[in-house]
């Protein structure tokens, strides 16, 4: 029997998930955290074998024990082949089982798996993350974390409750420079920040129109694609890709981008709910297709002795403007610096100065470069650790939950980002208020139907 699990029905967390063999596995210790040697192979399952799925999951889960591919486009199975055979020369190619359906891998490699990477379009990131964590599995999720706020919450519950390894891949969580400017800020370099502003030049939006139906391609299995989404007919503008443009299963450039770009903000200042959130200008966008191009300011109060901090999102092209939507500070520190500060980049405006990161948080500066230098560098009071898969495939072996992004963490910067989608569903100029707490817009109800969205029958508890 498939298991099945509702969005709903992931914020109890401890629910039982259905059927009798998962309830008699579920919280089942992995074999390498009952005292197996600390150099075994961990198993692992790739759920998600397209774009990163493929060329960054799949070689981490083939130095260690490659248990299974998941996809529902059986073509991904040959070019999975042939990527191992070519990135692995020397290596003996595994054994291992394919699967167009998440459920059924569970249910028949449960025992072999130590470790779930999740690569999947974001509708399909909670379940196969749910049923991983109630297995005892080490779980690894592409970012956002998840296509929902409930599901975010819902997944930090069950990391919490059973302790096991998690981590999302935003991955300049783990280096170096998100850490630096942590320290940076910490050590008033820049001052009381009370203004950032991030951009994207993604553009993951659309306008007119939904595409009309087209025939399936033939090996993608439609209905494992839709998973618990609403159903509609394939069309293009879907899949592999573009399927980050729509509301039903993506989450725009911001879930493409933003919990890359605002990580440092979240981190440094400390941020958790907003008490609104206000789309200020946009451009495309429909009730189906998420904007081209767009500006959300973020308003988050005090926290502590840290003041009110207004955050601005900015993404897309602007057409009527000759190029990309970035912000004017933007344009008026590259001319003052004589420095480019790229596509995609945030600026942390304080009372005694700014500084700089670049899209994960690399290179931070304080600028100019006169001031960076002449502002002596803090002590690292931050713990370094590895990459983002080696970090996790760690804490598996230990079977500790000490991930630097671990869903925990994770669920507070995927919150924040997806409450820009709110604003967007909302309409230019109208101020969502955010009820953190009670996990609900009490002033515009009618985007609440984004924070939770039911699952289609089939793929529900």
């Amino acid at each position: 029997m498939a298991r099945q699990i509702s969005r709903r029905g992931l914020l109890k967390g401890t629910a039982a998930l259905a059927g009798a063999a998962v309830g008699a596995r579920a919280f089942r210790s992995p074999v390498l955290w009952s005292g197996e040697p600390a150099n075994s192979k961990l198993g692992c399952v790739v759920i998600g074998c397209g774009g990163r799925g493929m060329t960054s999951h799949l070689p981490e889960a083939v130095k260690e024990r490659l248990v299974a591919l998941v996809d529902v486009d059986e073509n991904q199975f040959a070019k999975c082949t042939k990527f191992i055979e070519s990135k692995f020369k020397a290596l003996k190619l595994p054994t291992f089982k394919t699967y167009t359906d998440y459920r059924k891998m569970f249910d028949e490699c449960a025992k072999e798996i130590d470790a779930v990477f999740v690569a999947t379009p974001n509708h399909h990131h909670a379940l196969p993350a749910m049923i991983a964590m109630k297995l005892g599995k080490g779980t690894y999720v592409e970012k956002p974390m998840c296509h929902t706020i409930q599901e975010a919450r819902a997944m930090a519950k069950m990391a919490e409750e059973t302790k096991v390894p998690t981590q999302m891949g935003n991955q300049g969580h783990c280096a170096e420079g998100y850490r630096r400017l942590v320290e940076y800020i910490q050590a008033g370099a820049i001052g009381n920040v009370t203004e950032v502003h991030c951009w994207s030049d993604r553009a993951n939006g659309g306008t007119g129109p939904r595409p009309p139906k087209q025939p399936v391609p033939a090996g993608l299995h439609w209905d494992e694609w839709i998973g618990p989404a609403p159903y509609r007919d394939f069309h293009k503008d879907l899949h592999p890709h573009e399927w980050h443009n729509w509301y039903d299963f993506g989450n725009g450039s911001l879930g493409n981008m933003a919990c890359h770009i605002m990580d440092g903000a979240v981190w440094a200042l400390n941020l958790k709910w907003p008490t609104s959130i206000t789309l200020e200008m946009v451009l495309g966008g429909t009730d189906e297709y998420y904007p081209i191009g767009d500006r959300i300011c973020y308003e988050f109060p005090a926290r502590g002795e840290m003041p009110p901090v207004k955050l601005y999102w900015w993404d897309g092209k602007r057409p009527d403007k000759g190029g990309q939507n970035r912000p004017p500070i933007v344009e008026q520190l590259e001319k003052e610096n004589d420095r480019k500060l790229g596509g995609n980049g945030t600026i942390y405006v304080g009372d005694k100065g700014v500084m700089h990161t670049d899209c994960y948080g690399g290179s931070p500066r304080i600028l100019p470069e006169e001031k960076h230098k002449a502002f002596a560098a803090p002590p690292q009071t931050l713990p370094r650790t590895k990459s983002s898969f080696e970090d996790f495939l760690v804490a598996c072996r230990s079977g500790k939950p000490t991930c630097a992004s671990k869903f925990e963490v994770a669920a507070v910067l995927t919150e924040v980002v997806l409450l820009g989608n709110l604003a967007q569903k909302a309409g230019l100029n109208k101020k969502v208020e955010w009820d953190g707490p009670n996990m609900k817009c009490p002033n515009i109800p009618e985007v609440n139907k984004i924070v939770e969205i039911p699952s289609r029958k089939g793929w529900t508890l």
